[in-house]
């Protein structure tokens, strides 16, 4: 049989969902004889970039993109990846997004980063796709935040990124344009050619605000990373159009349950309410987990849906949040506010006296909240004395701290990774100044709910994977070996071990860390560990939770801030008969780029928040310059030492140029600097004082002097892997002093240069 490629493209095209090879053949009427003939023409179809294969084996068009193609870089992912997209592409849904790796050709290489055009050829067969750089054809405008200087040559264009230190100067004048503008601007080519110092031009975009605005610091985080900002007017109105619906069909009365909310003491929003009792025969207790039901106002293929998608998350910043859902919704009605009826998806879970989970089921229903309490009330009824915003439910907190101390103890059995760094919180004022930095307390009210979410995330994913159904799991895969043995390199350096070959479990890693208590180096080593682990991400497949010591583990608890959630609410309701509105067919067979999806954009958010925060603690620091801090050195490399501030959590670089009238070398074995004449250390995890000499509110950046002297060393000693580094201000190096030195093979210079970048690079994250 001549198997016709039109043929192919009609029966996925056709359909509304994906087809697997067997389902195509049957579509176009292949024989089983001519099987091997179709699996060859799906091949060369995906060669030709005609179709793509996910790792489901499922077909799908592949819009207009041949396997080679140009592709525009548009970012640099969390893991330095380059990310490109097709130019001019007109297919269906979201523009395809590949993985563009460049080959280094000689000394010279090719030059290509965001705003760049390059000639790919695309590797749809890799999971996600590659790209191979043919030849860089050019640069595209790059498109950038920054503020208007006045300047006595006119008004220049300063950006607000911390990597790029160049200005930029007007390509035409601008009457509406003022000093101090926060602007989005994209570089344009010279005219001609001119003196390399001299300034590029820029065109101003869009004015976005004043970078005198108290919340300048939160607009530049959200533009830099590129968060989608406000909600359609179509998905604004669906979102106020919602109504709580009424009990009947599958939706159950739930309101006889004790069920009260407990969050942190300035949340706008509670999506999640508990209440535990002890079974009347005295063997365990019963606890109710119940979440608003998102999906009930959320419908696949909806607005509202569309844009929720598209966010994949809330962002919070320390000065506002930026939603998921429109507030009509994440505030109002979806919040789980005391006595007022709201919709709800909820577990109830069996508990044995050792805090074991032996039972659960999924119900939807209408619940009433009984109290909305904050983490420190709850607290202080735990500990004994009376609060009265607690008054009516005391009975009820002390039922659900008993069931916590069960679930504790399972926990403590379980030996989860306990990774206990400490959450600085940016309190910000009426004006929107800091009012102050500080350090979170952490009582056992915010670990009782934490644990009983944990519970009935797990009960989520135990309930799905039993009858079979598709969904999004949160996978937290083991340490690789190439994190373990960075791990393995850096504990040497502050007198500590990690024994690569022995296997890597969350009690080594608990054991590790509870020998940095001990030694007053909790942070470095928590951070360390931290930095050892791998990635959390959402999957369709299960892969266990290597942190949490699970097998099963997803999300369940925060539809109103993660799309992931919704997900999960919307398999339930599939697979437990709970409704009409549950997962979708269409849905299911883009599960994979949806994981892949809102992970992206969870490591968006996270990086706009912690953006954000150091803006906001630049601003802080900024009239205390010539102020003397305690800090940690949590970085060494050759430009110098990165430190935390004890006071604020901040960090900042102490350049290698001031620390003093003397050369001082990187070892980066040593994880140090060492002083040239007299062997003076600064070592990576010491102690010392610095004094701030620069903060940069608009790039979060802050510089600072050293005060403290080096540890003693013995002069004149120098590293097997040293570089030298001057440490003072305007002097070279003198001619003649190098010793000689036997020669011996080295790799060739642009490879020295790459590996050297790379463990510099390294030593920045350390």
């Amino acid at each position: 049989m001549k198997i016709n490629r039109k043929d192919i493209i009609k029966a996925i095209a056709a359909q509304p969902d994906r087809l697997d090879k067997n389902a195509i053949g049957k579509i176009i009427g292949v024989s089983a004889a001519d099987k091997r003939e179709l699996r060859m023409a799906l091949r060369d179809m995906e060669q030709r970039g005609e179709i793509v294969k996910s790792d489901r084996r499922l077909y799908r068009l592949a819009g207009e993109i041949p396997e080679v193609t140009v592709l525009h870089i548009g970012r640099i992912d969390d893991d330095g990846d380059m990310i490109g997209s097709p130019e001019g592409y007109k297919g269906d849904g979201e523009t395809p997004e590949f993985i563009v790796v460049e080959r280094k050709r000689g000394r010279e290489g090719m030059s290509l980063g965001v705003g760049g055009r390059a000639l790919c050829r695309i590797d749809f067969d890799s999971s996600p796709p590659r790209a191979e750089v043919i030849r860089v054809i050019g640069r595209a405008p790059e498109r950038q935040l920054g503020v208007i200087v006045k300047t006595g040559r006119g008004l220049r264009i300063k950006p607000v990124s911390k990597k790029e230190r160049n200005e930029y100067v007007l390509s035409t004048e601008d009457d509406k344009l003022k000093a101090n503008d926060l602007v989005l601007f994209e570089t344009m080519p010279s005219a001609r050619k001119k003196h390399r110092d001299a300034l590029k031009p820029a065109r101003v975009i869009e004015v976005v605000g004043d970078i005198n605005d108290p919340k300048a610091a939160s607009l530049i985080s959200l533009h830099e990373h590129s968060i989608p900002l406000g909600f359609p007017e179509e998905a604004e109105a669906e979102a106020k159009a919602a109504r709580v619906p009424q009990v009947g069909g599958k939706r159950e009365d739930l309101r006889h349950l004790p069920l009260l909310t407990i969050d942190p003491v300035d949340a706008k929003d509670f999506d999640d309410a508990i209440c535990a009792m002890p079974n009347a025969n005295g063997k365990g207790f019963t606890a109710w987990v119940a979440i608003a039901d998102v999906a009930a106002y959320v419908k696949p293929g909806s607005a509202l849906d569309d844009t929720a998608k598209r966010k994949g998350n809330s962002v919070y910043l320390p000065d506002r949040v930026e939603p998921m859902l429109p507030h009509a919704l994440s505030s109002d009605m979806c919040s789980l506010r005391p006595n007022e009826d709201r919709a709800c998806m909820a577990v109830k879970m069996s508990f044995a006296n050792d805090g074991s989970l032996s039972g659960f089921k999924f119900h939807r229903g209408l619940m009433r909240s009984r109290a909305r309490l904050t983490y420190a009330q709850a607290q202080e009824v735990f500990e004994g004395r009376e609060h009265e915003a607690a008054n009516d439910v005391i009975p009820e907190l002390h039922a659900l701290y008993a069931a916590y101390k069960a679930l504790r103890a399972a926990r403590a059995r379980r030996g989860p990774l306990e990774i206990d760094m400490p959450e600085r919180r940016v309190r910000i004022g009426d004006n929107g100044e800091v009012t102050a930095i500080e350090v979170r307390e952490r009582f056992d009210a915010h670990k009782l709910v934490e644990e009983f979410m944990i519970q009935a995330n797990v009960a989520a994913a135990k309930a799905l994977t039993a009858e079979k159904a598709e969904l999004v799991f949160r996978i937290h895969d083991e340490p690789s070996r190439e994190k373990l043995q960075s791990l393995s390199d850096f504990l040497p350096a502050i007198k500590m071990k990690w024994a690569i070959g022995e296997k890597a479990t969350p009690a080594r890693f608990n054991k590790l860390l509870k020998a940095a208590v001990d030694r007053d180096l909790s942070e470095i080593v928590g951070m360390a560990v931290l930095r050892s682990q791998s990635k959390a991400i959402y999957s369709p497949k299960n892969g266990g939770h290597f942190g949490l010591t699970l097998t099963h583990y997803a999300h369940f608890t925060s539809p109103i801030r993660r799309y992931a959630d919704l997900i999960v609410h919307r398999a339930l309701i599939r697979a437990f008969n709970l409704g009409d509105d549950g997962l979708t067919d269409k849905e299911i067979a883009q599960l994979q780029e949806t994981a892949e999806h809102i992970s992206s954009t969870e490591r968006q958010a996270m990086a706009a928040e912690r953006d954000a925060t150091d803006r906001y603690i630049a601003a802080h620091l900024s009239d205390r310059l010539g102020a003397k801090f305690g800090a940690r050195i949590t970085g060494v490399a050759g430009i110098g030492l990165f430190v935390t501030l004890d006071e604020t959590g901040a960090d900042g670089l102490v350049p290698v140029r001031n620390l003093g009238d003397e050369y001082f070398r990187f070892d980066d074995r040593a994880r140090a600097l060492i002083g040239e004449r007299t062997g003076g250390t600064y070592n990576f995890g010491a102690r010392v004082i610095v004094e701030l000499v620069e903060a940069t509110p608009i790039s979060g950046g802050m510089i600072f002097d050293m005060v403290s002297d080096p540890t003693p060393g013995e002069p004149g000693g120098r590293g097997k892997r040293g570089h030298q580094r001057r440490g003072s201000k305007g002097r070279q190096s003198p001619a003649g002093q190098s010793k000689p030195k036997k020669k011996k093979k080295t790799l060739p210079k642009h490879k020295r240069k790459k590996a050297a970048a790379k463990r510099n690079e390294g030593e920045r994250h350390s």
